[in-house]
């Protein structure tokens, strides 16, 4: 560690402060404001004849991103997590052994801590006169190059701590998603849910068509999944008697990374007793209205290329309808496994033909529909076979009383009249159980704890789940899911040197 020839120069410096009494990695230090907070605070300065205040006393803290030296003064710029200021130290204010100390010692990447007054430059600048620094923390490894540092994207997502120094923009993507968050917990304490916390660790990979992680309990000598959903937990509350449940919390699906998948993410998931999916629908246009209001973003967002109306009501289309209006598919067609199959075949893509129709139709979905769904627009009545958990149509005995929303072509929410019939459920299971057995890694498995818990009845419920990562890909305007996780997941570095090599 640290053989680089500039790393070990620092590391030289840190001895060096050492050894003339200054720690270089001191404790118990405060600091009185945030760097946001000075600005504003003093900001009348900008009106005074002498545009300074030297009655005031302030200590602000930073890393250092730039160091001019001047004759016997220094002009630094510290960034602290709100915004960047001006400092100025001199040989008069510091007093000229630790002028001389700081001037030899302090590099770009070093935290400070800074106490002095306001005042603003010649030119205007508003700074910090320093009378007292402290050196709150050496930095070993020099920061990038600051107009050709950390460009490279897998670099950025590797040491995501590097990318938020160099890039203000990051931190503040995170610091969006984080008020994301808090106002969706908001948003459904305010209507009387309640935030409840379900098992990570499940006894059978079930909840949604994924294929799980698996680990081992060492104690319990049994194989573990970690979650692919809460669904079938949530439910079991509903069974046990609350009517409004919500959990926010991560799920891992062993399956391929790309523009909007990560195999850890974070979802929402919700459930609500005596509602149904038309209600959901609501209070889903109902939640993009407050976060669009409170993280003052219009009615149109721009994203990927896209511009994205959220002025109207969010369009509401059957399935096999967006077929025939999007994917520009006949009846004829889209009833007819043998048409599908001969549809994509000419077109080039695969399709396994022991797939009954309802999948195949999911094909069509997936080739012909998705990315042509720009502004929000809610999918009804999904083909029953793709939706083992979903409520059957008692109007339509081959769809679902299930919905999924789409805004920028992509898959943001699903949600559905929750299956309350055990007998009903059970046979679904056996259903995904054959097609398990058929070669479908991603079918759910047989949970029998559920189906009892289903027997001793769960009141009418409706239930949705809202992919966070998604959405907040969407408010943020970012076309990768890993510009909003902080520590996506990577290729192990060792494994690319070698075949890099190879």
């Amino acid at each position: 560690m640290f053989e680089n020839v500039l790393e070990q120069q620092r590391i030289q410096k840190a001895q060096e402060l050492r050894q003339t009494g200054v720690h270089p990695y001191p404790h118990f230090l405060k600091k009185d404001a945030s760097i946001k907070n000075f600005k504003r605070q003093f900001s009348y300065i900008q009106n005074t004849e002498e545009k300074r205040d030297a009655s005031a006393s302030v200590c602000i803290a930073g890393r250092l991103k730039l160091l001019r030296i001047a004759g016997k003064s220094i002009f630094a710029n510290i960034e602290d997590e709100s915004e960047n200021t001006q400092i100025y130290f001199s040989k008069d204010s510091l007093g000229e052994e630790k002028y001389n100390l700081f001037k030899k010692n302090l590099e770009v990447g070093d935290i400070v801590i800074a106490k002095g007054y306001p005042f603003l430059t010649k030119t205007g600048e508003f700074s910090l006169r320093v009378s007292e620094l402290i050196l709150a923390a050496k930095a070993i490894v020099p920061l990038p190059e600051k107009y050709h540092g950390l460009t490279d994207i897998e670099q950025r997502y590797r040491k995501r701590y590097v990318d938020m120094i160099m890039n203000t923009e990051v931190r503040r993507d995170f610091i969006l998603r984080s008020r994301v968050v808090s106002l969706i917990r908001r948003f459904f304490e305010d209507r009387g849910f309640l935030e409840v916390e379900t098992p990570m660790m499940h006894p059978i990979a079930g909840g949604a068509n994924a294929k799980p992680f698996v680990t081992f309990h060492n104690a319990l000598g049994v194989e573990r999944f970690l979650r692919i959903a809460p669904e079938l937990y949530l439910k079991r509350l509903i069974v046990g008697g609350f009517e409004a449940v919500f959990e926010i919390g991560r799920c891992f699906r062993n399956e391929g990374m790309d523009l909007t998948h990560n195999p850890e993410f974070t979802t929402i998931e919700f459930y609500w007793a005596y509602h149904n999916y038309e209600d959901l629908m609501d209070l889903t246009e109902e939640l993009f209205v407050l976060l669009l209001r409170e993280l003052d973003l219009g009615q149109r967002l721009e994203f990927d290329g896209m511009s994205i109306d959220f002025s109207k009501p969010f369009e509401r289309i059957t399935y096999k309808d967006a077929l025939k209006k999007y994917g520009d598919l006949s009846e004829a067609l889209i009833e007819s496994r043998e048409q599908i199959l001969t549809k994509l075949k000419n077109d080039g893509f695969e399709a396994n033909e022991g797939l009954d129709l309802g999948h195949l139709q999911a094909e069509l979905f997936d080739r012909y529909v998705e990315d042509k769904l720009i502004n929000p627009t809610f999918i009804v009545d999904f083909p029953l076979s793709i939706s083992p958990l979903s409520r059957r149509s008692e109007s339509d005995e081959s769809i679902a009383e299930r919905f999924e929303l789409f805004i920028g072509g992509k898959e943001l929410a699903n949600g559905f009249n929750e299956l309350n019939d055990p007998l009903d459920q059970y046979e679904r299971f056996l259903k995904q159980i054959e097609a398990k057995n058929a070669g479908d890694e991603e079918a759910c498995e047989m949970d029998e704890d559920f189906v009892n818990a289903l027997g001793y009845g769960m009141a009418p419920t409706a239930g949705e789940g809202i992919g966070i990562d998604r959405l907040v890909m969407l408010l943020a305007g970012k076309k990768s899911i890993r510009d909003v996780i902080l520590f996506p997941a990577m290729r192990p570095l060792k494994l690319e040197l070698k075949e890099d090599k190879k």
